[in-house]
């Protein structure tokens, strides 16, 4: 089985590695499903992991139909995360149909030659999975990253399982989104997957005056501000031995 931990910043990424997860994706902002990190984080968790290191790559919240300029900041991101020694990329571009967009796509392959490359959720909001998937076999990518196109994998059991039957080992079919202890091992039964994607994050509040939780400097919709969301090196563990690994 391989644990790859969703990790929102350096700290998570070293819980990661502490609890002995096999690979980190780096991102930022996943109270909007995760966009790519700094350089300077990049760097960072470069410096400090061992561990496999993959990197978000995603300019900006929203869909993932990319216009000429988003789509040379992608190619921009890739070539830093190159260069700092990163692991893999993690990417999806979609046509406004929702079909992959294959154009897109061979550009960002391209350019991440040398790293693995996975296809992120937005084979999630594909309209026609099956020939989404042959697509994305077909320009090279390593892996899917699918909740079976359902708020959570839990849900999306029976489609990563006809999915996990489709690849036939062609590539791997990664189960990520509210994977936990208590249900890992009926995901892991039911759909045949071996990669799975986690963030088991935990709150834990500011130090600081209490006061100044009164001043909103984003939505109020967003999560609290004044508390920092890490990944928990024992909800990793707990959830790695629910798998007795």
């Amino acid at each position: 089985m391989t644990f790859e931990i969703c990790s929102n910043s350096v700290k998570s990424a070293l819980s990661a590695q502490e609890a002995g997860a096999q690979r980190v994706e780096l991102c930022s902002a996943l109270s909007v499903g995760g966009l790519t990190p700094s350089y300077g984080e990049i760097l960072m968790a470069r410096e400090l992991l061992q561990i496999r290191l993959y990197v978000l790559i995603r300019p900006r919240a929203g869909d993932f139909v990319y216009d000429a300029y988003e789509l040379k900041t992608m190619l921009k991101d890739i070539e830093l995360c190159r260069n700092a020694g990163v692991d893999g990329v993690v990417i999806g571009c979609l046509n406004p149909d929702r079909t992959v967009d294959i154009k897109a796509m061979q550009k960002l392959v391209e350019a991440s030659q040398g790293m693995s490359v996975t296809f992120h959720r937005a084979f999630d909001l594909c309209s026609e999975p099956e020939q989404a998937l042959e697509d994305i076999i077909g320009l090279g990518c390593a892996r899917v990253l699918t909740s079976g196109m359902e708020s959570t994998a839990e849900l999306g059991m029976e489609r990563i399982k006809k999915m996990q039957q489709q690849a036939a080992g062609r590539i791997s079919i990664m189960a990520g989104s509210g994977v936990n202890e208590h249900n890992i091992r009926l995901i892991a039964e039911t759909t045949g997957v071996t990669e799975f994607h986690f963030s088991a994050g935990e709150v834990v509040e500011s130090n600081s005056d209490a006061q100044i939780k009164r001043v909103l400097l984003g939505s109020s919709k967003c999560p609290a501000e004044h508390g920092l969301t890490v990944s928990s090196v024992d909800k990793i563990q707990r959830i790695m031995a629910a798998l007795n690994c």
